[in-house]
Parts: C-alpha cells; structure tokens; sequence
C-alpha cells in the first residue's frame, strides 16, 4: 500500500522519494514531502489527499479490513496468502448501449466504479439515476472521484486501524482505541440495502397484512418513495424507515453516506467522521483521535499534548504563549513580518 509507505516516511528522511504534485496549489508544490505526524504536505501544508487518493486495490483493502469482523462480513472475500485478511468485494457495473447510425452500429460502455450489491441492472441503473449526475460514481468523472474523495474523509484509515495512528504513545490508549472500535462495529455501524419500498424480507413478514397501496415516505425530505423507484434501507434504523438514495446522508456534514455505509446514532445518519467525532475528542494537529487522558483543548479545539505546536516552526506551545485563529502560531510566527 504505496500511498501508506510514503505518508508515514518522516520528513526530510534522506533519499525519500517525493509524491505526486499537490492539485490544489496548480503547479506551486513540486511534489508530495510528508509531515512526520502531520496529514498533510511538509511543502504546501494541503492535505494529503489533495496530492494523491489511494488506488482501487488499497481502497477495497481498507475497507475490507473495516467490514472483516462485522456482521458484513458477507461483503468481503478472503485474500489470497493474506494470512486472514480480507478484501471488500467492491460492486463494478458495466452498462453497453448500441449507438445506431446510418453507418456501422457502435457501442458505448459506461463503467460505474461502485454499485449497490443485489439488484439486477435495470433497479441499478435507476438507482443512479436518482443521485444527481454530478455525483455518480462513472469511471473517469468527476463523480467517480468525488467517491474516492469521501471514502477518505468519512472513513479515514486512522479511525478503525491503530497501525495508523501516531498519536497512540501507550499500550493503555491502543487498547482504548481498540474497544472503541470493537463497540461501534457491533452496535452502531452498518451497510445499507438497495430496494423497492416494502421489498425486503424483513418489510415484507412485517406488512405482509397491511394494504399494498400505501403509501411510503422518505425520512429525511418526507416526500413519497415511488413504488418503482428503490429505495435505501439501514437494518440499524429497522426496515420501516427507508430513504431516497439521494437523502441517505450524514446528518452533520450533509455528504451522501459513501458506499452505503452509515453509523445509527441517536436516530439519525451518520458518517464514520462525525460519528467518531461525536464520541471522542479528535486531534486538530494530526487528525487523529484522543484516547489519552490528558491533552490541551482551546476554543472547541484539542490536540495531542505532542502535537500542540506552531504549524510554522514546530515549536511546542505547551506553556507558552500562542494564537489560534485558522492556524495554530507562535508569537513570533503569528507577527505581519514572519517568513511563511
């Protein structure tokens, strides 16, 4: 996992190779340099996504480790001489239309690069249909970046694994971070299902008597879920709640859930981020979460104690003193004149 190697290189480590140029700052940062406990670039401070997003096999990889020990198990095979660990088997769906023309008839194919699982193709592509076209997963569009883009943000890497959490000093906070984890994979997360309202298996025992003319109403926007048109289901939230594809979003920051998979808390949606946000104190240097006891928070804002320093010069701020505004700073750092 390439990607990984290179964000956990520490900075300036001799004969490091760089990674790719950041795509935000347009040609001003040459090249990827990892901050040593930073997500982010050690040359243009943007974060490290915004330089590269990790491949197709590195993304079923964590997720697959994600959902390996879950009741979603079903939805990741065993990798081969991988010692037990387990991949997602992640939906492609490959559509081919015949073009016709006066001359020879032509095919094109649209390749979507994540589908929902157990629905045949006319239901998958109504399914996409019903998600703005902006936002649809096409192989090669915005859209399809825009997935990869959210997988990361809403299930980052460093929520569910230790191995990629710095800012775990003990064996105390590693087994702290691990029953969080074990606790919300058994009674808060889950993956959606796709289906017609009142075509699940559990929906069906249960209204089996109920008059097949009902309506069916989308919890978030309340609006009707036509009874051709699928809808999403979150065995979390009980069958009898049932969304829009376009309305199965976080509650906190308003994304659609990415891949269908959602956390139940408090009645509502949420995405991995905000759910593990609304639990923990996350860090604002390194991103990651706190599981020490002891650490310094400000304005809203927490860190690491190891982590607490100007985000120009590294010094610690532990006792001295410093400004927060968008960015953390030393006195001398924060002054009109300071070289950035």
């Amino acid at each position: 996992m390439l990607l990984y190697k290179i964000a956990n290189m520490p900075m300036g480590q001799p004969g490091a190779e760089r990674g790719p140029p950041c795509a935000r700052c347009h040609g001003a940062c040459t090249g990827f340099l990892p901050h040593s406990w930073r997500k982010s670039c050690g040359l243009c401070q943007c974060p490290w996504e915004d330089h590269a997003l990790p491949t197709e096999v590195e993304e079923d990889h964590r997720i697959g480790q994600l959902l390996a020990d879950t009741r979603y198990s079903g939805l990741t095979a065993r990798v081969k001489g991988g010692e037990g660990a387990r991949v997602y088997k992640r939906n492609r769906m490959i559509i081919t239309n015949p073009i016709t023309s006066r001359k020879d008839p032509t095919f094109l194919t649209v390749t979507y690069e994540w589908a929902p699982t157990g629905l045949n193709q006319k239901l998958a592509m109504r399914y996409m249909e019903l998600i703005p076209k902006k936002l649809q997963p096409v192989a090669g569009t915005e859209g399809a970046q825009y997935r990869r883009l959210q997988l990361v943000k809403q299930l980052p890497a460093y929520d569910y694994n230790p191995q990629h959490c710095k800012g775990l000093r003990t064996e105390g906070e590693k087994a702290a971070m691990e029953a969080f984890v074990k606790q919300y994979k058994e009674d808060v997360m889950g993956v959606a299902e796709v289906a017609l309202p009142c075509s699940t298996k559990q929906d069906q025992n249960s209204t089996a008597e109920e008059d097949g003319k009902k309506d069916y109403l989308c919890e978030i926007c309340q609006s009707l879920l036509p009874p051709d048109a699928p809808a999403v289901y979150a065995d979390r939230a009980g069958y009898k709640k049932q969304w829009h594809p376009a309305c199965f979003m976080c509650c906190q920051c308003r994304e659609p859930l990415v891949n269908l998979i959602y956390f139940w808390k408090d009645n509502r949606l949420w995405c991995g981020r905000h759910y593990c946000d609304s639990e923990r104190p996350r860090c604002t240097g390194c991103d990651e979460m706190i599981f020490s006891e002891h650490f310094p928070q400000y304005d809203g804002k927490s860190w690491h104690a190891e982590h607490f320093s100007c985000v120009r010069c590294e010094k610690s701020l532990m006792d001295e003193p410093f400004f927060l505004d968008s960015l953390l700073l030393c006195g001398p750092c924060s002054s009109p004149g300071a070289a950035h």
